[in-house]
């Protein structure tokens, strides 16, 4: 079987979306076709030697760190003002070129956080309330068509980028054995949703 190169359908972009940065639909167009190509070119090796694609073998919050690395660095490749934090680890992923030191910085308030996930609708756990653009990309991945070599590619099915606000967010508890993390609320979701820029 050949595997499908994927590719995001421009008529679902949202025209009317406003974005900070000097950021254009086309570099987020760009950096997710950057992530399909990649997957096609692994997928179509693994497949030629009889193993597994790489969405069956990565555990779902694998993968999702994966897809959030790649956005993050193929995002800045494409930007005109944003670079990937040079600070491991900190917050945001990406940040305003020549605004830090280095392009480097802990908790900084100029720049975008990148998050993915599977859920519909774009809720994600971060690791904490913070004032901050978010961008989320919703993803799918077909784990269960069989034969496994008929599965269709993983796919960006959402992709939202807004503004929020610590009173955007409800704390999750957790055990002492869990992280602490942060979430949107109905109401904070809600806002987020209204800055879509691609809806499948």
């Amino acid at each position: 079987m050949v595997v499908k190169r994927n590719a995001l359908d421009p008529s679902k972009f949202n025209p009317l979306a406003v974005l900070p940065y000097e950021l254009r639909l086309d570099d987020i167009r760009a950096a997710v076709q950057d992530v399909y190509d990649f997957l096609h070119d692994v997928n179509t090796g693994l497949e030629a030697k009889g193993l597994d694609r790489l969405d069956d073998t990565l555990r779902p919050a694998i993968m999702s760190g994966v897809l959030s690395d790649m956005l993050t660095a193929s995002l800045a490749k494409h930007s005109r003002a944003l670079v990937v934090n040079q600070y491991f680890n900190g917050h945001p992923d990406l940040v305003l070129k020549g605004e830090y030191a280095g392009n480097a910085v802990k908790a900084g308030d100029k720049g975008i956080e990148i998050k993915t996930t599977r859920k519909t609708g774009g809720a994600v756990d971060t690791h904490g309330a913070r004032e901050q653009w978010m961008c989320v990309f919703v993803y799918g991945v077909d784990n269960a068509t069989e034969p496994a070599r008929e599965r269709r590619a993983m796919s960006f099915t959402e992709i939202y980028l807004g503004y929020v606000t610590v009173a955007d967010f409800r704390r999750n508890e957790r055990g002492e054995l869990g992280t602490r993390t942060a979430t949107l609320h109905a109401q904070g979701i809600s806002k987020l949703r209204q800055s879509w820029i691609y809806r499948a």
